[in-house]
Protein backbone atom coordinates (compact mmCIF):
# COMPACT_ATOMS: atom_id res chain seq x y z
CA UNK A 1 0.00 0.00 0.00
CA UNK A 2 2.79 2.51 0.70
CA UNK A 3 4.24 1.90 -2.24
CA UNK A 4 1.43 2.05 -3.96
CA UNK A 5 0.75 5.79 -2.36
CA UNK A 6 4.45 6.58 -3.43
CA UNK A 7 3.98 5.50 -6.93
CA UNK A 8 0.73 7.76 -7.73
CA UNK A 9 1.65 10.82 -5.56
CA UNK A 10 5.10 11.05 -7.52
CA UNK A 11 3.18 11.33 -10.41
CA UNK A 12 0.90 13.95 -9.27
CA UNK A 13 3.97 15.85 -8.06
CA UNK A 14 5.97 16.05 -11.12
CA UNK A 15 2.71 17.48 -12.79
CA UNK A 16 3.09 19.92 -10.13
CA UNK A 17 6.30 21.23 -10.88
CA UNK A 18 6.45 24.04 -13.71
CA UNK A 19 9.93 23.70 -14.61
CA UNK A 20 10.38 27.59 -15.42
CA UNK A 21 13.65 29.18 -16.55
CA UNK A 22 14.08 31.53 -14.21
CA UNK A 23 14.76 35.40 -14.86
CA UNK A 24 15.11 38.38 -13.21
CA UNK A 25 11.76 39.90 -12.06
CA UNK A 26 10.62 43.17 -10.25
CA UNK A 27 10.01 41.17 -7.24
CA UNK A 28 10.07 37.85 -5.46
CA UNK A 29 7.10 36.72 -4.64
CA UNK A 30 7.00 34.71 -1.57
CA UNK A 31 3.75 32.83 -0.55
CA UNK A 32 3.33 31.98 2.75
CA UNK A 33 2.97 28.32 4.35
CA UNK A 34 4.19 26.17 7.43
CA UNK A 35 7.55 25.27 5.31
CA UNK A 36 10.03 27.44 6.05
CA UNK A 37 12.03 26.28 3.00
CA UNK A 38 9.86 28.48 0.83
CA UNK A 39 11.22 31.59 2.88
CA UNK A 40 14.84 30.06 2.50
CA UNK A 41 14.70 29.77 -1.54
CA UNK A 42 13.50 32.83 -1.95
CA UNK A 43 16.47 34.14 0.00
CA UNK A 44 18.23 32.43 -2.10
CA UNK A 45 16.94 34.09 -5.23
CA UNK A 46 17.49 37.51 -4.11
CA UNK A 47 20.80 36.80 -2.89
CA UNK A 48 21.67 35.65 -6.48
CA UNK A 49 20.21 38.64 -8.34
CA UNK A 50 17.20 37.85 -8.92
CA UNK A 51 15.50 40.59 -7.81
CA UNK A 52 15.83 43.71 -5.75
CA UNK A 53 12.71 43.02 -3.68
CA UNK A 54 11.10 40.57 -2.01
CA UNK A 55 7.27 40.27 -0.73
CA UNK A 56 6.45 37.71 1.56
CA UNK A 57 2.52 37.39 1.93
CA UNK A 58 0.41 34.86 4.14
CA UNK A 59 -1.62 35.87 7.83
CA UNK A 60 -2.27 32.76 10.01
CA UNK A 61 -4.29 30.24 7.03
CA UNK A 62 -6.16 27.45 8.48
CA UNK A 63 -3.11 24.93 8.68
CA UNK A 64 -1.01 27.52 9.92
CA UNK A 65 1.59 26.20 13.16
CA UNK A 66 2.49 29.73 13.49
CA UNK A 67 1.30 32.27 16.00
CA UNK A 68 2.14 35.33 14.02
CA UNK A 69 1.59 36.28 10.50
CA UNK A 70 3.45 33.65 7.98
CA UNK A 71 4.51 36.59 5.98
CA UNK A 72 6.32 37.83 9.49
CA UNK A 73 7.78 34.62 9.98
CA UNK A 74 9.50 34.37 6.09
CA UNK A 75 10.66 38.30 6.78
CA UNK A 76 12.72 36.85 9.78
CA UNK A 77 14.34 34.26 7.86
CA UNK A 78 14.97 36.28 4.73
CA UNK A 79 16.56 38.35 7.29
CA UNK A 80 18.88 35.77 8.83
CA UNK A 81 19.82 34.74 5.36
CA UNK A 82 21.58 38.17 4.73
CA UNK A 83 18.46 40.06 2.95
CA UNK A 84 18.38 43.41 3.44
CA UNK A 85 15.17 44.54 5.89
CA UNK A 86 14.68 47.54 3.26
CA UNK A 87 14.10 45.68 0.49
CA UNK A 88 11.23 43.29 2.25
CA UNK A 89 7.81 44.07 1.79
CA UNK A 90 4.93 41.95 3.87
CA UNK A 91 1.47 41.79 3.34
CA UNK A 92 0.23 39.92 6.71
CA UNK A 93 -3.57 39.42 6.26
CA UNK A 94 -4.16 37.22 3.25
CA UNK A 95 -5.01 33.26 4.35
CA UNK A 96 -5.19 32.05 0.77
CA UNK A 97 -3.50 31.64 -2.42
CA UNK A 98 -6.43 33.85 -4.00
CA UNK A 99 -5.69 36.53 -1.53
CA UNK A 100 -2.24 36.54 -1.30
CA UNK A 101 -2.68 37.37 -5.12
CA UNK A 102 -5.33 39.91 -4.18
CA UNK A 103 -3.75 41.84 -1.48
CA UNK A 104 -0.38 41.87 -3.10
CA UNK A 105 -1.61 43.30 -6.21
CA UNK A 106 -3.45 46.37 -3.41
CA UNK A 107 -0.20 46.97 -1.57
CA UNK A 108 1.87 47.23 -5.30
CA UNK A 109 -0.83 49.68 -6.01
CA UNK A 110 -0.78 51.42 -2.87
CA UNK A 111 2.52 52.20 -2.89
CA UNK A 112 3.23 53.11 -6.23
CA UNK A 113 5.76 50.35 -7.23
CA UNK A 114 5.12 49.73 -10.37
CA UNK A 115 6.36 46.32 -10.62
CA UNK A 116 5.36 44.27 -13.73
CA UNK A 117 6.57 40.60 -13.44
CA UNK A 118 7.02 38.79 -10.38
CA UNK A 119 9.02 35.53 -9.46
CA UNK A 120 6.76 33.13 -7.61
CA UNK A 121 7.93 31.07 -4.94
CA UNK A 122 6.06 28.55 -3.35
CA UNK A 123 6.22 24.60 -2.19
CA UNK A 124 7.24 22.56 -4.93
CA UNK A 125 3.79 20.69 -4.93
CA UNK A 126 1.62 24.08 -5.27
CA UNK A 127 3.79 25.43 -8.01
CA UNK A 128 1.07 24.76 -10.76
CA UNK A 129 -1.79 25.87 -8.21
CA UNK A 130 0.30 29.37 -8.05
CA UNK A 131 0.73 30.09 -11.30
CA UNK A 132 -2.58 29.27 -12.40
CA UNK A 133 -4.30 31.58 -9.86
CA UNK A 134 -1.92 34.32 -10.74
CA UNK A 135 -2.55 34.64 -14.27
CA UNK A 136 -6.53 34.46 -13.36
CA UNK A 137 -5.72 37.41 -10.75
CA UNK A 138 -3.39 39.80 -11.97
CA UNK A 139 -3.20 38.51 -15.71
CA UNK A 140 -2.03 42.35 -16.94
CA UNK A 141 1.86 41.60 -15.15
CA UNK A 142 4.53 38.58 -16.20
CA UNK A 143 4.98 36.00 -13.80
CA UNK A 144 7.51 32.58 -13.08
CA UNK A 145 7.55 30.19 -10.33
CA UNK A 146 10.39 28.52 -8.27
CA UNK A 147 9.99 26.62 -5.65
CA UNK A 148 12.61 24.84 -2.54
CA UNK A 149 14.74 22.31 -5.01
CA UNK A 150 14.09 18.90 -3.26
CA UNK A 151 12.66 15.85 -4.31
CA UNK A 152 9.06 13.86 -3.63
CA UNK A 153 11.50 11.60 -2.10
CA UNK A 154 13.20 14.16 0.89
CA UNK A 155 9.96 16.05 0.98
CA UNK A 156 8.00 12.71 2.00
CA UNK A 157 10.46 11.62 4.29
CA UNK A 158 8.64 12.02 7.69
CA UNK A 159 5.97 10.17 7.82
CA UNK A 160 3.43 12.72 9.61
CA UNK A 161 4.13 15.45 7.10
CA UNK A 162 4.06 13.47 4.42
CA UNK A 163 0.47 12.31 5.34
CA UNK A 164 -0.75 15.78 4.96
CA UNK A 165 1.14 17.23 2.32
CA UNK A 166 -0.46 14.61 0.28
CA UNK A 167 -3.23 15.41 1.36
CA UNK A 168 -2.81 18.92 0.20
CA UNK A 169 -1.67 17.66 -2.87
CA UNK A 170 -4.74 15.82 -3.99
CA UNK A 171 -7.33 18.66 -2.92
CA UNK A 172 -5.25 21.22 -5.12
CA UNK A 173 -5.35 18.93 -8.16
CA UNK A 174 -9.28 18.51 -7.32
CA UNK A 175 -8.80 22.49 -7.39
CA UNK A 176 -7.05 22.57 -10.63
CA UNK A 177 -9.94 20.96 -12.45
CA UNK A 178 -12.26 22.97 -10.55
CA UNK A 179 -11.32 26.20 -9.86
CA UNK A 180 -11.07 27.50 -13.53
CA UNK A 181 -15.20 27.00 -13.31
CA UNK A 182 -15.35 29.46 -10.69
CA UNK A 183 -13.37 31.93 -12.23
CA UNK A 184 -10.81 31.82 -9.52
CA UNK A 185 -7.77 30.13 -11.87
CA UNK A 186 -6.69 29.67 -15.74
CA UNK A 187 -7.80 26.63 -17.30
CA UNK A 188 -5.21 23.89 -17.81
CA UNK A 189 -4.91 20.45 -19.23
CA UNK A 190 -4.46 17.15 -16.38
CA UNK A 191 -3.14 14.17 -18.22
CA UNK A 192 -5.21 11.18 -18.19
CA UNK A 193 -2.57 9.67 -16.31
CA UNK A 194 -2.58 12.53 -13.85
CA UNK A 195 -6.15 12.06 -13.06
CA UNK A 196 -6.23 8.47 -12.34
CA UNK A 197 -3.11 9.23 -9.67
CA UNK A 198 -6.17 11.63 -8.18
CA UNK A 199 -8.49 9.01 -8.45
CA UNK A 200 -6.27 6.20 -6.70
CA UNK A 201 -4.98 8.40 -3.99
CA UNK A 202 -8.99 9.37 -3.76
CA UNK A 203 -9.74 5.62 -3.49
CA UNK A 204 -6.77 5.43 -0.62
CA UNK A 205 -8.60 7.92 1.57
CA UNK A 206 -6.80 10.68 0.56
CA UNK A 207 -9.72 13.49 0.91
CA UNK A 208 -9.15 15.64 3.70
CA UNK A 209 -8.39 18.67 1.87
CA UNK A 210 -11.45 17.79 -0.75
CA UNK A 211 -13.87 20.64 -2.12
CA UNK A 212 -17.01 20.58 -0.09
Amino acid sequence: MKNNVDHFATIIWDYMLMHHVLQPMDAIFALGSNDLRVADRAAELYLGGYSQYVICAGGNGKASDFSKPEAEIFAEVLIRHGVPKNKILMEPKSTNTGENVQFVKKLVEEKGLGFKSFLLVQKPYMERRTFATFRKQWPEVDCLVASPQISYEDYAAEPVFKERFINVMVGDLQRIKEYPKLGFQIEQDVPVKVWQAWEALNALGYTKYFLK
